[in-house]
């Protein structure tokens, strides 16, 4: 994964770090559930749009980075207990994240998206869909939306996307809301066969500006670093190379 070493296991983090300015290594945080952007190759290796963004980045800084595969609703905790040095994890920008932490970015912006059985009939509507179950990942801003706009539905939590889609697949709940390129992921995959997108995809500011990269809040100086970084990858041709190898939409932000 040239320069980048993943790592596996959080518990190499202990202690405090260094403000990030000041380290010739940087840890970066994510979350490797969450195909295409970050998962964990049979091998071991991590990789996805996240990861190879990353790399990336970290390159055209001209630093070292490792990554470390976390829990998502883990990553702002760890960034702010110096454990980590940024978040780079599908995170998108909201208000309430923006009162624990800053962003670069952001560095890809999508919309929402409903998925169910192809044959169920469903509608998005606040009445249709009271008492049907949604399944969303914990922690995310499809969470915060569900909550928000759906009051009367009956809502499931999942520590990671994949266990969301694995209880729609088993009927355990009628509908999943992720990120609509994770889920024309799995609608692409053997177990997304006899689902279907529900509705139109869903672009609320409840969902946040696009995801950015999650930063200590006196990290300023890091922060114009990354955004740097990110102007010259897109400038250069890389981030495209990037995202056309993970998914046949364009979306870098705009």
């Amino acid at each position: 994964m040239s320069r980048i070493t993943a790592l596996l296991s959080a518990a190499l983090l202990a202690g405090a770090a260094l403000p990030a300015a000041a380290q010739e290594t940087l840890t970066i945080g994510t979350e490797a559930s969450y195909r295409p952007f970050a998962y964990v190759l049979p091998s071991g290796e991590l990789t996805g749009f996240d990861v190879e963004i990353t790399e990336a980045l970290c390159e055209e800084m001209q630093v070292t980075c490792e990554i470390s595969n976390q829990s998502f609703d883990g990553l702002i905790p760890a960034l702010n207990a110096g454990k980590i040095d940024a978040i780079i994890a599908s995170m998108f920008i909201t208000e309430d994240r923006l009162k624990a932490i800053d962003f670069a970015g952001p560095y890809y912006a999508t919309p929402g998206l409903f998925i169910g059985p192809a044959d169920a009939g469903l509608e998005l509507d606040a009445d249709a869909l009271k008492r049907k179950f949604i399944g969303v990942q914990r922690g995310t801003t499809m969470a915060d939306y569900v909550d928000q706009k759906l009051p009367g539905a009956r809502v499931q939590y999942y520590d990671t996307l994949d266990a969301a889609t694995l209880d729609l697949v088993s009927g355990r709940v009628d509908l999943v809301f992720a990120d609509s390129v994770v889920i024309e992921e799995f609608l692409a995959s053997g177990d997304g066969a006899g689902f279907a997108q529900v509705g139109e995809p869903v672009n609320d500011p409840i969902l946040g500006e696009g995801a950015g990269i999650g930063l200590r809040k006196d990290d300023a100086e890091l922060k114009a670093k990354f955004d740097e970084a990110l102007a010259a990858i897109i400038a250069s041709g890389k981030y495209a190379e990037i995202n056309a190898k993970y998914m046949s939409s364009d979306i870098s932000p705009k």
